[in-house]
């Protein structure tokens, strides 16, 4: 592996667990100035503060959130785009290159890929041309892929996830994020038919803590290399503690009635 490219991925995973929590910030463009991100620096913190490895921002985000003290983490430039005020929202498209990354000083890029979509073709060729640029710098990249389109009936079947997952690895990538199967059965075939670490998407915003630590922690048990939430972390009433928890379950090999103990004390404290 080039050398550059292991330094950066040193800095996104924990290199003893081989394992990550990312929490992606890129909403902005998508949906706009949701809760959560208003304040960027301070959320910055709050992830930071709890152990997340990385955030996901779009390059010209990254002004309002770079700080100048407290714990460091990592930072991965989001470069696809679209927004839901588009008649063809599924359709991303490229807004930043590996090069702007660098500049930058990020520690990685990522890519969102929606297979069966109507422009899929130039989804995947920009996935492509990214993880050929990349391979030149020694950039890894995080390859989101989802199953959204006409024929797609169910984007949490196991067989089509696990084809999402293969995408991303075949077409380069060096790190894939699908959603959850639903159960560490089918998650676990998911991540057998992937050579690359396959980190799990967090989806709408959850009812409780307990279910977002409950799937987190069945899909490492079934092989997964962390998570990639965004919505369910940073909206969360205290970011920092339920990243601390989620810690636990990635890093520690914590349960999830241990985990929960990080988020009661907190609460009864």
């Amino acid at each position: 592996m080039h050398l550059g490219k292991s330094i950066r991925l040193q800095r996104i995973f924990n290199r003893n667990t081989g394992r990550t929590i990312i929490v992606p910030m890129d909403h902005g463009v998508t949906v706009g100035p949701i809760d959560g991100l208003i304040d960027l620096k301070e959320t910055v913190n709050k992830v930071a503060e709890g152990g997340a490895n990385a955030v996901v921002m779009h390059k010209g985000l990254v002004r309002c959130g770079h700080r100048e003290k407290g714990r460091d983490i990592g930072l991965i430039i989001h470069l696809s785009a679209s927004t839901q005020l588009s008649p063809f929202p599924n359709a991303k498209s490229l807004v930043g290159s590996v090069e702007d990354a660098i500049k930058l000083g990020a520690d990685g890029v990522s890519v969102h890929v929606n297979l069966g979509d109507e422009t899929e073709r130039d989804m995947l060729a920009d996935l492509g041309r990214v993880t050929s640029e990349s391979a030149e710098w020694g950039m890894p990249v995080l390859a989101m892929v989802y199953a959204r389109g006409p024929k797609i009936k169910d984007g949490f079947d196991p067989e089509i996830v696990a084809h999402c997952a293969r995408v991303g690895e075949e077409l380069g990538a060096d790190v894939v994020k699908v959603n959850y199967t639903g159960n560490p059965e089918t998650f676990s075939k998911v991540v057998e038919a992937c050579c690359i670490p396959v980190v799990i998407a967090g989806g709408p915003k959850m009812s409780n803590k307990k279910e977002l630590l409950q799937m987190v922690y069945d899909s490492i048990q079934a092989g997964g290399a962390g998570l990639s939430v965004g919505r369910n972390v940073f909206q969360d009433e205290d970011p920092a503690t339920l990243v601390r928890a989620l810690h636990g379950i990635v890093h520690e090999d914590l349960t999830v009635d241990e985990a929960m103990e990080i988020i009661n004390e907190k609460d009864n404290s």
